[in-house]
């Protein structure tokens, strides 16, 4: 392939959003929110609770209708003009639910198996284990294979919901707070392996959270809404230091510890 077409092609954005109007009903939410994702960017979409983080998100991964703007997922544009847009482009987008949304009657690999079987019900069994068990090793939860959700942690039900987000092996991942109701030590192990697959997949990443340690640890840049709007969109550090007052204020609010080495040791299949 000519290696020009495929550095275009990798520098395309991930995820577009331009100057989005989003809601319920006549209840509108989001006003001319825009933000561009590149490949390989880590994006935190952060702000007070009931600013619209989930309904931008809930917007991008065509859950709901844009009352206007546009949205565009790996170069596609959605088009609601005929119904609900072409969601084959979703095949290369993974989504970590809030909680993990673990189906509680399967088992661990029967979650981590269903997308892969939804777009490929020929495949053989054998092939569908073999690529279930190499996404729970993945995330290191390769001993859970057999059991069901309620036999797991929270730390646990979140890397297995993981695995399930990244089975089709994505080019784009949105995550929903991923480390809500985890301990710091295990919420840091998580944002670990966040990295690790931005790396070892050349994932980009969406990532909606209020976990300051999440924040530092894994932004490359962020979109901070606030009243419906887009009041920053930079870099950390620009935020803090020249950021309007009320991101200035969010970030600088004290948050848990980290412990790097803990979190490390304890980030093992007994947890």
């Amino acid at each position: 392939m000519n290696s020009s077409l495929t550095n275009q092609a990798a520098s395309k954005p991930r995820l577009v959003v331009k100057n989005l109007r989003a809601g319920y009903g006549r209840r509108v939410i989001l006003e001319d929110v825009s933000l561009s994702v590149p490949s390989g960017e880590i994006r935190i979409v952060l702000g007070g609770s009931g600013c619209g983080k989930s309904t931008l998100l809930k917007n991008a991964i065509a859950i709901e209708k844009p009352m206007g703007g546009e949205v565009e997922i790996l170069g596609e544009k959605l088009d609601w003009s005929s119904g609900r847009p072409n969601m084959e482009i979703f095949r290369k987008v993974g989504v970590l639910f809030q909680g993990g949304a673990l189906i509680s009657s399967m088992t661990v690999a029967e979650n981590v198996a269903l997308p892969i079987q939804l777009a490929n019900p020929k495949l053989q069994k054998s092939v569908i284990a073999d690529l279930v068990k190499m996404k729970l090793d993945q995330v290191r939860m390769g001993q859970a294979y057999h059991l069901q959700p309620n036999e797991l942690s929270g730390g646990m039900r979140k890397r297995v919901a993981l695995a399930r987000s990244i089975a089709m092996d994505p080019e784009l991942l949105f995550c929903d707070e991923p480390s809500a109701g985890l301990d710091p030590v295990t919420s840091r192990g998580l944002d670990d392996l966040l990295l690790e697959l931005r790396e070892s997949l050349g994932l980009s990443l969406v990532i909606v959270t209020h976990e300051l340690d999440s924040i530092r640890t894994l932004c490359d840049k962020m979109t901070f809404l606030s009243g419906g709007k887009v009041i920053f969109d930079g870099g950390l550090e620009e935020a803090q230091s020249s950021g309007p007052d009320e991101v200035r204020s969010f970030l600088e609010r004290k948050g848990p510890k980290e412990n790097s080495e803990k979190a490390k040791s304890a980030f093992v299949w007994e947890n």
